[in-house]
């Protein structure tokens, strides 16, 4: 009878630690809602995952918040490509890679920049602020290298992998289904120039 309590009780005691060293590190960006998204975005690589207003976009990984857009500053007369994603919220996560966020309806009073998040941590809401303005809700997502505040046209998204075209597309399919796998970021050796559009 001892020998069976024993084997039980390491059994037991190695399915625990087991479990609590598996936890997940990225997680797909919109909780508990049914969502779409496609492979492909217009302009540039990102994804806009489609959603209903209020759904909750979380952390996909553990990291500190790097800025945070409070203010929808997007003006159609104007259409500057700083103000296009309205409310808004990138992390550079604990993998060296930044995460981007836009067209957020709300984002959490504790989301500043330095704060400390964990992967699934929620950031804000599904909504259509900035250039989404009168659009169905949904989160921009992009996923690029850290730089210097304000290089809008990095932090929405750039391309992946080696050739530096691909979208976060597969990214998000893995995290959707319960893999980790950790994105490709091509970092080029000088920033390319603020573009036109």
């Amino acid at each position: 009878m001892k020998i069976k309590v024993v084997i039980l009780t390491t059994s037991f005691m190695f399915t625990t630690l087991t479990t609590a060293a598996a936890a997940p590190i990225y997680t797909f960006p919109v909780a508990g809602c049914t969502v779409t998204y496609g492979k492909y975005h217009h302009d540039y690589p990102a994804t806009d995952i489609q959603a209903k207003k209020g759904c909750a976009f979380v952390s996909p990984v553990a990291g500190v918040i790097d800025e945070v857009a409070l203010v929808d500053k997007w003006s159609g007369k104007t259409n500057k490509g700083a103000d296009r994603g309205g409310l808004s919220v990138s992390i550079i996560g604990d993998d060296g890679n930044r995460y981007y966020g836009s067209h957020l309806s709300k984002i959490e009073a504790a989301i500043v920049p330095g704060y400390k998040v964990a992967t699934g941590e929620k950031l804000g809401e599904i909504g259509s602020t900035g250039s989404a303005r009168g659009t169905a809700p949904h989160l921009h997502f992009g996923i690029s290298y850290p730089t210097e505040k304000g290089i809008w046209w990095v932090k929405r998204g750039v391309g992946l992998e080696t050739k530096g075209k691909t979208s976060p597309w597969k990214y998000l399919q893995a995290w959707q289904t319960g893999k980790d796998l950790k994105p490709k970021v091509v970092t080029p050796a000088t920033i390319p120039a603020e573009p036109k559009k």
